[in-house]
């Protein structure tokens, strides 16, 4: 069961509207880095979550979270429709047609939804949920969390460049830093449970008999004219603790060359073929 609080979760303050930078909120709340596929996507791993109950809490009251974030940045998207052009006629003599759509105004916040936010990214595009992941695994939900809010911090910070609008800013330096808590969150679960070391590889309850180890280590060089870069995934120790980092330069091919031979009859294959 979720409750609601009509008061949004932070203040949205838009001081020169902008249709155009509207079309832009819409890639936050839409978009595959956006506020729909994060809310839905711990929201998943949550109903999916056995275990230690505290995981599935934290998931659930974060996905909530991110449920107030769609709202507030819905608002955001209609504060900066305020003032488009319903039709053309309504300031002709200013060209809005120019100023407006070609100017970077998606005609859907006019056609489709009557100056308002949209359930779509900034191409118009509607969130599919193709991006949700929940895989039943703790340790690799919690690393696509981490990483879903390192893309959206990255959005964030994009957005907060693209306006000079004083409340814009206001509204996503709070984004900024609830993306901050929430990376900061997911990768201390994965120390809660005993770190890279312990947690790695995933799923970490895969019998090792159940791995061709020697092929589990090694970093392989498949340029024909480049050689090895060298990294902290060549030498040393792993970062689960059980092996060594390797390389192979120009590896020999393990397996077979591909031939399924002849087609079967009545296979719709050329004579040639059977």
């Amino acid at each position: 069961m979720f409750h609601h609080s009509s008061k949004l979760q932070y203040q949205v303050r838009v001081d020169k509207p902008s249709p155009a930078f509207a079309k832009y909120l819409q890639q936050a709340i839409g978009g595959v880095e956006g506020e729909i596929r994060v809310a839905m996507q711990y929201f998943f791993q949550a109903m999916g979550a056995r275990g230690d109950s505290k995981y599935r809490d934290m998931l659930m009251m974060t996905a909530t979270e991110e449920l107030s974030h769609i709202e507030f940045l819905g608002h955001a998207v209609a504060l900066n429709l305020e003032g488009a052009p319903v039709e053309v006629q309504d300031e002709a003599a200013k060209d809005p047609v120019v100023h407006a759509i070609l100017g970077g105004m998606n005609p859907r916040h006019i056609l489709s939804s009557g100056l308002s936010a949209m359930p779509v990214n900034a191409n118009g595009v509607p969130f599919d949920m193709s991006h949700v992941y929940a895989t039943g695994n703790l340790a690799a939900d919690m690393m696509a969390n981490a990483t879903a809010e390192s893309g959206g911090r990255v959005l964030a910070s994009r957005l907060y460049n693209m306006t000079d609008d004083a409340g814009m800013k206001d509204m996503l330096s709070f984004l900024i830093a609830r993306d901050t808590m929430h990376q900061q969150q997911w990768l201390a679960v994965i120390e809660e449970l005993g770190g890279w070391e312990k947690a790695l590889p995933i799923p970490n309850s895969t019998p090792e008999e159940h791995e061709a180890t020697e092929h589990s280590y090694y970093f392989l060089n498949t340029s024909l004219d480049e050689p090895t870069p060298e990294g902290r995934w060549t030498s040393g120790p792993s970062l689960d603790g059980r092996g060594t980092f390797s390389k192979k330069d120009k590896p020999e091919p393990l397996g077979q060359k591909p031939d399924l031979g002849k087609a079967k009859p009545k296979s719709g294959t050329q004579t040639e073929q059977q």
